[in-house]
């Protein structure tokens, strides 16, 4: 039996959380540790300026769970270093609505959960769904119970963790999984400037995504062939090929005493 802990950036009434909930909780014993609303697109960010609060809630559903006036990240350390007896098996984030690939790994709190366990040196898997209203949580949530004890039988390398996207569609109908690298090209962004009843400016930021080649492992392709996309990514950001360039670069030519 392993013990998992679950958390997500949608808040923890979300639907992909009660689905990995019902889940996991047939055979593994599973914390739920989320935040208390919606934290979508909050990247890594974590509470400093004011207090944490967590709060002891049951869902209609019979699940019982801390919620977390704070970010994802929030949630992970404080399950750690409060709330969680020890520490858990496995750490697993979602299943967000949406896929979140390509540059939007950066800013996803669902990867930034997963990595932050990571950094706890927990292996950690971050889960997303291709539809902002998907019809199938359950087939999702059945392969990130697969996948979760195949992680926990073989192990992940320090600081890795797995971001998955799977298609919105039966199991049945999904053509297979496929390892992936992210797709890094930035994306065509503008903001929308409108002026309030009061006729005071305000601006909504956009943006639209480049298409890859069709025939790449990157991330955004896999899942749109109708592939679960498993993409490793990992904690450290070094450039290891850079450091050597730089150190013939004589940046401090001229600073020697």
């Amino acid at each position: 039996m392993m013990n998992i802990l679950l958390t997500n950036d949608d808040g923890i009434h979300a639907k992909g959380l009660e689905a990995l909930y019902s889940r996991f909780s047939e055979d593994h014993s599973v914390t739920v540790i989320a935040p208390d609303r919606e934290r979508s697109a909050c990247g890594h960010g974590i509470t400093l300026h004011e207090p944490l609060r967590s709060t002891d809630i049951t869902l209609n559903n019979g699940i019982h769970g801390h919620a977390v006036n704070g970010t994802p990240v929030d949630c992970i350390k404080l399950a750690i270093l409060e709330i969680f007896d020890g520490k858990p098996d496995l750490v697993i984030s979602g299943i967000n609505p949406g896929a979140n690939t390509g540059v939007n790994i950066n800013y996803s709190g669902t990867a930034a959960a997963a990595r932050e366990a990571a950094l706890y040196k927990i292996p950690a898997i971050a889960v997303s769904i291709s539809s902002k209203n998907p019809g199938n949580y359950n087939d999702a949530s059945v392969f990130t119970l697969r996948l979760a004890e195949t992680v926990l039988s073989r192990g992940l390398p320090s600081g890795t963790i797995l971001n998955v996207n799977i298609p919105d569609m039966a199991f049945t109908r999904i053509k297979g999984i496929k390892i992936t690298r992210q797709y890094t090209s930035f994306p065509h962004e503008y903001i929308e400037k409108k002026d309030d009843p009061r006729e005071r400016p305000y601006y909504w930021y956009g943006y639209e995504m480049h298409t890859p080649l069709s025939n790449s492992n990157y991330d955004e392709v896999i899942l749109n062939d109708d592939f679960i996309s498993i993409t490793p990514i990992k904690c450290d950001m070094t450039d290891y090929g850079m450091v050597k360039e730089l150190s013939e670069w004589n940046i401090f030519t001229g600073f020697e005493n």
